[in-house]
């Protein structure tokens, strides 16, 4: 990157100019978000610094983290944070970054108010990654009880930092052990998961910023991509109360035989919420 004007404006747009010619997508995005992070500032006030001269350390940093990103890694790793419904939480390659999808997910959760009049309800996060989720529901309802599992333990150690940033630790317990395992049969108010629903042979044909840098055990659903949505649907069904809930996020295209398999499960009460695109995304149900 050839950088001859050190000014902040200069050097987001040189670096974005790199980024763009490397194949990095929204690169003006991704070369703003380095620079508000080195500057302390949000991005859409970056251009209030456009003119300002830039340090050579700041410089050097910013040189580090573009080559990273030309490189194909995620530029939510190379910032150590991303937002998600607000908030901001700690990201790197332990656990997935957050998506939109997912705020869906949680919305959709949220607006259910069967569940949330309960006095203390018990809510699982299945797969909980970084703990987004699962820290969002306990700061947006404090009275329930979380429990965030996955299977791998770096993604474990990522969401209980989450927690300790949010100040939901005692309220919001992680494990790497089966739901099946760590709860009776009928003492779950809700299950929330977003699961690996990718199919293994479309792995390889990720984005590079994917496919190289996000954990595969939260994207590989196995060969139809349904395999941890079928045991987890399993699990959920002995778990749940009667009248307990379920909500998923699922793949594009996926919704049908999410909302089938559902059905011959037990559950009732089928719903589906297309994500921001108007891809049906997010299939909810409950237990009867």
């Amino acid at each position: 990157m050839n950088i001859e004007k050190q000014t902040v404006g200069s050097v987001v747009a040189a670096a974005a100019g790199y980024l763009g010619k490397k194949g990095v997508p929204d690169a003006e995005v991704a070369a703003a978000l380095l620079m508000s992070r080195l500057l302390k500032c949000r991005r859409l006030a970056l251009n209030l610094y456009k003119d300002q001269l830039i340090s050579t350390t700041h410089l050097e940093a910013m040189r580090r983290g573009v080559k990273r990103v030309a490189n194909g890694e995620p530029v939510q790793y190379v910032l150590g944070e991303w937002d998600f419904m607000g908030r901001t939480f700690r990201v790197d390659r332990r656990a997935l970054i957050p998506r939109p999808e997912t705020e869906v997910l949680v919305e959709n959760a949220l607006r259910n108010e069967q569940l949330w009049r309960k006095s203390r309800p018990v809510i699982v996060d299945i797969g909980t990654g970084c703990g987004c989720i699962a820290v969002t529901l306990a700061l947006e309802c404090p009275h329930g009880l979380y429990l965030g599992l996955d299977v791998s333990e770096e993604a474990l150690s990522l969401a209980r930092e989450n927690a300790e940033i949010w100040n939901v630790a005692d309220r919001v317990a992680f494990s790497c052990e089966d739901i099946a395992d760590l709860a009776e049969p009928g003492s779950v108010d809700a299950v929330v998961a977003n699961l690996p629903y990718i199919p293994s042979g479309e792995i390889d044909r990720l984005p590079v910023w994917i496919r190289d840098h996000e954990p595969r055990v939260a994207l590989d659903g196995g060969p139809d991509g349904l395999s941890v949505i079928r045991d987890v649907v399993q699990d959920a069904a002995l778990a749940l109360k009667k009248d307990g809930f379920i909500f998923l996020e699922v793949g594009d295209g996926q919704s049908r035989r999410v909302s089938e398999l559902l059905c011959e499960t037990g559950f009732r009460s089928v719903t589906v919420v297309p994500d921001l695109s108007g891809k049906p995304r997010i299939v909810s149900a409950k237990l009867e």
